[in-house]
């Protein structure tokens, strides 16, 4: 009989608005049972010092240039990460999935870096920290990211999804995760396919006192302008890198819809998001005959707005609904996809594949510390 492990999954998105907390029990291979989700949002001292942290760190010399804030703002970030975890210690022993906050990504020079402290929340917690997920990725040829289809390959599975399926998570990145057949077969990929809420999100924090568009309400009373939305196309089209299949927030930029009222804005740049999702979902639709939905889990699945604006830019019908649908919270498929990929990483099983990463072979992923 497999062992099973209990592990709690703690996930810092793109958007920077606090930590996904998940506990399950799994085997690490082809079963698992959630026992807890919760939610804790940074308060506003954290939550504004990293997004004028990150807002500074365009390449690895900013990270040396900005050294002192970032050790600061990772030693708040891990105590706020420690307190999460006492909040569980009612639970049996647990591993933790230390995700961290990304602070910066950039598969091209090999780096990966997210704000935490492991050694830290060890000393703090008594507990098991699994960490640094992509580095070993990063450094066999992988981009670092996607990490979570082994996971969606597992919910689908689980859940009796009808195969093939795509699930579209839509955070601060959008990516996708197309999966052909249940666990035991490696026949999944998945890629990132450009910006999630980060554009609309950062307009919203730098036009308003609101965090986000909330079920995409600025978007929908707004309008959209035309010429500013063709420019941003063309000029996505034409970028460099196609091939790219991880991105960091910084990678995109919301400086072509300066001028714009908060509500023309917020159009424009859902509709630009959208078209970037629906352009990518409509090419993977023509490969991939057989697909009849398309599962969106992640923040954006709240925006009515922008997934109204995906569909219109589907090449095809095919419905788009959330992963809820299914019994699964979509708030929470990343925490628990961390706390899966925790205990593969703790037994040694990979996490990271040539056909999600581009890396070299099936890889182990994250650093341990347990003494």
């Amino acid at each position: 009989m497999q062992k099973k492990y209990t592990s709690l999954g703690l996930m810092s998105g793109t958007s920077g608005d606090g930590v996904d907390a998940s506990i399950i029990c799994s085997n690490g291979i082809d079963h698992f049972e959630v026992l807890k989700n919760k939610y804790f949002e940074y308060d506003s001292r954290i939550y504004n010092s990293f997004h004028s942290l990150k807002e500074k760190i365009f390449n690895i010399s900013d990270l040396e240039k900005f050294k002192n804030e970032i050790i600061e703002l990772e030693r708040e970030i891990t105590l706020y990460h420690a307190k999460i975890i006492k909040e569980f210690d009612n639970e049996e022993d647990f591993v933790v999935g230390f995700h961290g906050q990304t602070i910066y990504h950039n598969s091209k020079e090999k780096i990966s870096r997210q704000l935490g402290d492991a050694k830290l929340l060890h000393q703090l917690s008594k507990k098991k920290i699994v960490f640094n997920f992509r580095k070993n990725d990063i450094q066999n040829g992988g981009e670092g990211a996607p990490l979570t289809p082994i996971f969606h390959q597992l919910i689908s599975t689980q859940k009796k999804i009808k195969l093939p399926t795509c699930i579209l998570n839509i955070g601060g990145i959008s990516n996708i995760t197309i999966i052909k057949k249940p666990v035991g077969s490696l026949e999944f990929f998945s890629k990132d396919i450009g910006p999630g809420n980060c554009l609309v999100d950062n307009w919203v924090r730098k036009n308003s006192t609101q965090k986000f568009d909330k079920n995409g309400i600025l978007a929908s009373t707004g309008q959209k302008n035309e010429i500013i939305l063709e420019q941003a196309q063309e000029l996505f089209a034409n970028r460099k890198n196609k091939e790219k299949l991880s991105f960091d927030t910084n990678d995109f930029d919301i400086s072509f819809a300066r001028g714009l009222s908060l509500e023309d804005g917020a159009a424009t740049l859902t509709n630009f998001t959208a078209s970037i999702i629906g352009d990518a979902l409509s090419s993977l639709i023509r490969e991939e005959k057989e697909l009849k939905e398309i599962l969106v889990c992640g923040g954006g699945r709240k925006n009515k707005t922008l997934i109204q604006s995906i569909a219109k830019n589907l090449s095809s019908k095919i419905y788009i609904r959330p992963i809820d649908e299914h019994e699964i919270d979509g708030d929470f498929v990343e925490s628990q996809a961390f706390a899966f990929l925790a205990i593969r990483s703790y037994i040694k099983l990979p996490i990271s594949f040539p056909n999600t990463t581009k890396c070299s072979k099936p890889l182990t992923g994250g650093e341990i510390i347990e003494n």
